[in-house]
């Protein structure tokens, strides 16, 4: 037992392998393991000698002796003399020739092919239903190329024992056969792996794994270094275990695996070890390169060159490093090689490299330089995939369109779905930079083409997530719910691109650029948003699991805080939320992700600064406030995203009254500037509440200047500009202008419901203190104009459009609205005021158009005023009315 598990270790692990210490290593390894093999012999012969009768322990020495070989340094005996493993299976069969164990050990530890062959097939005639013997039968055959009966006797083997890994592994391969795929043949092996761990079924995976897509995986990883300690001396354990690590990027790994790989096959490979040590001499020089150890890998490449071994990928990996180390001329002329040699290859290796040569060429020549040469190449060899999609990749960067029929005529070389999917992806990234102007993108040609894309593939998950990043880019305000609505979030699916950005994220982006996320208050029965995402309790929770099934990333916290910031800001920061944000902040400020220079990352961590500064501003806690906000004015961000910085301080002084501090501070948000409306908006209002007016055109202009770009809900922003002016105006006392302010809102927006609310109820208030009747009839016509243009029941429009039919004498149609606007409360949120209402409308309806109603009119008149004096005592003309009526 110690003798099959004692592992192997490496004392000379580093980046110069020694070749003596490794040679040292392994004989050192199986000089132990054969001691320790020997010592089991021995034990087993002296209970031999104590006890010859016991037929098993023949089967142990048997075990032994055929172990000691297998570590021994020297040849195995001739072949047509007995071996002392077969004269001890012999003897334990001597003793019991029923036991269809001992046929079996015979079996598998015998040197002739037809004394296996009779042993096995002995075994099975005393028990026809012995995997075992099934197994290692048909074993058996496929060594001799019987694949058919190979595969016969594995299929008797499984099915008699599901759980015995030597059929499994024999079903991985016969995958060819079998007419097995790679993901199948890679699943019978990993059955085996995990049935019995033996170090030959494990090299066997990672070999699969080369043509799948888990060679990364955890799976091949453990078995490859499980396979390591067991058989050290095979270069191939070596190999692969330097393709796992280079596949999961650990570069420096695989580098010493290569050169260990080097040391074993010039120590313990045979005769064809020639074409391994140029395999394992490319791999080597392209781990260096990827590790940044160019120089080395043109040692590597070298060599090679002048022993005549360069193949293709070679003269690629060299051509790339030289280009790496500025030698652009030498790379050029290395590349040239490789094109010349490019009729000779086979299909895929031309194909890769092509797509290398026109890849080199635009970063050493220039696009220009590329297009030319593309354009120079015979139209027979884009009849690729790969060399579409770098074709493709180029033209995207050209906007003279010269590779336009190329391009086209490529595409119909595109087989597999995921091949047509990533080509719509880059279809759509040329529509973004082909279509813009200046510094914006063409964000609705790109929309467009993605939604064709979909009804193609609606199921594609890609394609969702960057229609709804895309959705998320524009600035249209309709494009918000249709973000998170179009995004497809699927737990099971664990893989990741670097590149579009995931489900969770655009779920959690999209509520949080929606600015309303759900109604946690409940204040109101509507939502005050027509396109509201109404995913915000599901997002966070979605979020939470993100961030549980990857603690460790920095992107998954900073949008979980950003959303929780957005629920304390609803709720009005209640203190239980804020110290979740503070936790989660804490968190973020002390990753080590913060030290990376990278745009995206200094931008979230300037986002979380000023989230925190936010949470304490609210809490009262101005000196923590200013911290932050002075910390994220040291990011690197742009200065529209500084405007915002400098915003916060202006209403942290303000809270202060520090009005010299404020006004420097809204001056220093003037210079910077930003194209976000938001932001504008929120220094309209300290402008106008502190006086700071300089120049009362910067703002408007400014505010249009951001509107440039929009061209469907360009009017809506022009109207929410003027609401703000009307509010303003009426803080400030002045209804008329207030009233003109709403007017032209409404003008701009006239399917906003919420709008013309505001417009009917400013004129009712004018109405009210001039008693002109032409604003009773201005309100009354906005008011109509809400309460049917609401796609729900909206509250209040009934009620203020009841109390302004009444003050022009029609009783009817205040009826009518007075009912209207009880049903569109609910019952357990309808204000003091329609309670009011109803004690003046306390006599049942005349008419029995309304008999079925469900309001309760048999209440006395006494009982309503009494129920709405109670929920607004602070109300004198509630007390009024309730005095009358006692």
């Amino acid at each position: 037992m110690y003798a099959k598990c004692h592992p192997w270790t490496d004392e000379a692990t580093s980046k110069q392998v020694d070749e003596i210490s490794f040679n040292s290593s392994i004989s050192t390894w199986k000089k132990t393991c054969f001691l320790a093999a020997k010592n089991a012999s021995l034990s087993y012969q002296r209970a031999l000698h104590l006890a010859p009768w016991l037929a098993n322990i023949y089967v142990d020495v048997a075990a032994a002796s055929d172990l000691c070989l297998s570590f021994k340094e020297s040849p195995k005996e001739d072949l047509n003399v007995w071996s002392i493993a077969e004269k001890m299976c012999f003897g334990g069969i001597l003793l019991e020739g029923y036991n269809d164990e001992f046929w079996v050990a015979l079996g598998c530890l015998s040197d002739h092919t037809a004394l296996k062959q009779h042993a096995l097939i002995r075994g099975l005639n005393l028990d026809v239903s012995l995997a075992v013997a099934w197994a290692h039968l048909g074993k058996l055959y496929r060594r001799e190329g019987e694949k058919k009966s190979a595969q016969q006797a594995f299929d008797r083997a499984r099915s008699i024992e599901p759980s015995l890994a030597l059929p499994w592994a024999g079903m991985s391969a016969d995958a060819d056969a079998r007419n097995f795929d790679q993901n199948e043949a890679y699943e019978c092996c990993l059955r085996a792996v995990q049935i019995f761990p033996l170090a030959e079924f494990q090299v066997g995976l990672a070999k699969l794994a080369l043509h799948s897509s888990y060679l990364s995986s955890s799976e091949v990883f453990g078995a490859i270094q499980q396979a390591l300690l067991r058989v050290p001396h095979y270069p191939e354990s070596h190999n692969l275990n330097g393709l796992v690590c280079e596949s999961r990027s650990d570069y420096p790994s695989a580098i010493t695996s290569y050169r260990l790989a080097r040391c074993a096959l010039k120590s313990f490979a045979g005769e064809s070890s020639e074409s391994h040590l140029i395999d394992i001499s490319i791999n080597l020089a392209r781990s260096l390169c990827m590790a940044g150890n160019e120089s080395y890998a043109v040692e590597e490449c070298e060599n090679l060159r002048q022993k005549g071994q360069l193949d293709s990928e070679g003269l690629q990996i060299y051509a790339l490093c030289l280009w790496k180390l500025g030698k652009n001329d030498t790379a050029l002329s290395v590349t040239r090689s490789l094109a010349s040699s490019v009729l000779s290859m086979e299909e895929n290796l031309a194909a890769a490299s092509i797509s290398f040569i026109c890849r080199l060429l635009y970063n050493i020549s220039g696009q220009e330089s590329a297009i030319t040469s593309i354009l120079k190449m015979p139209k027979q060899m884009f009849h690729s995939s790969k060399i579409s999609f770098v074709v493709s990749a180029i033209h995207v960067l050209d906007q003279k369109n010269q590779l336009e029929t190329i391009v086209s005529s490529s595409r119909s070389f595109l087989t597999s779905q995921e091949e047509i999917i990533a080509m719509h992806i880059l279809i759509t990234l040329s529509k973004l930079l082909k279509h813009g102007y200046e510094d914006s993108l063409g964000i609705q040609k790109g929309v467009d083409h993605l939604r064709k894309a979909l009804h193609m593939y609606p199921n594609s998950s890609v394609l969702r997530n960057l229609l709804s990043y895309l959705l998320l880019s524009s600035k249209e305000s309709r494009d918000l719910s249709l973000a998170t609505r179009c995004s497809f979030l699927d737990l099971s699916d664990n893989q990741k691109d670097e590149v579009i950005k995931s489900a969770y994220e655009v779920l959690g982006a999209g509520n949080v650029a929606c600015y309303t996320i759900g109604r946690f208050r409940k204040m109101f029965p509507f939502s005050s948003c027509r396109y509201q995402c109404h995913s915000g309790f599901r997002a966070i929770q979605q979020l939470q699991k993100y961030l549980h099934q990857e603690p460790w990333s920095f992107n998954a916290r900073y949008m979980l805080t950003l959303n929780c910031y957005q629920k304390a800001r609803e709720e009005r920061f209640p203190p239980h939320v804020c110290r979740v944000i503070e936790r989660l902040t804490a968190v973020a400020f002390s990753n080590q992700f913060q030290s990376i220079k990278n745009v995206s990352i200094q931008y979230q961590t300037f986002q979380l600064l000023l989230c925190a500064a936010e949470v304490y501003l609210q809490q009262g806690n101005n000196s923590e406030c200013f911290r932050l906000v002075r910390s994220a004015l040291g990011s690197s961000v742009q200065s529209g995203s500084l405007f915002f910085a400098h915003l916060l301080l202006c209403r942290a002084y303000a809270a202060e009254d520090d009005i010299v501090s404020l006004s420097k501070e809204y001056k220093r948000c003037l210079e910077l500037r930003t194209d976000s409306h938001i932001g504008w908006i929120g220094l309209k209002f300290i402008e106008s509440r502190f006086g700071l007016q300089e120049d009362s055109t910067i703002i408007p202009l400014s505010f249009e200047y951001c509107s440039k770009d929009i061209k469907l809900s360009w009017h809506m922003w022009i109207a929410l500009y003027n609401m703000v002016q009307g509010l303003i105006a009426n803080w400030s006392g002045d209804l008329v202008a207030a009233e003109e302010s709403f007017s032209q809102a409404c003008s701009l927006a006239d399917g906003e419901s919420c709008l013309f609310l505001c417009h009917g109820a400013i004129c009712m208030e004018i109405a009210r203190q001039t008693s002109e009747s032409q604003y009773i009839l201005r309100a009354i016509t906005s008011l109509k104009k809400a309460k049917h243009t609401s796609p729900i029941p909206l509250p209040i429009v009934s009620l203020l459009l009841a109390q302004a039919e009444a003050s022009i004498g029609s009783t009817a149609k205040w009826e009518i609205n007075l009912r209207d606007e009880w049903f569109s409360w609910p019952p357990e949120e309808r204000p003091a005021e329609l309670l009011f209402q109803m004690h003046l409308l306390s006599k049942p309806p005349k008419d029995d158009s309304m008999s079925s109603s469900s309001i309760d009119y048999g209440n006395s008149s006494l009982r309503w005023i009494l129920r709405a004096t109670h929920m607004n005592p602070s109300c004198s003309r509630y007390w009024k009315f309730l005095l009358k009526d006692m």
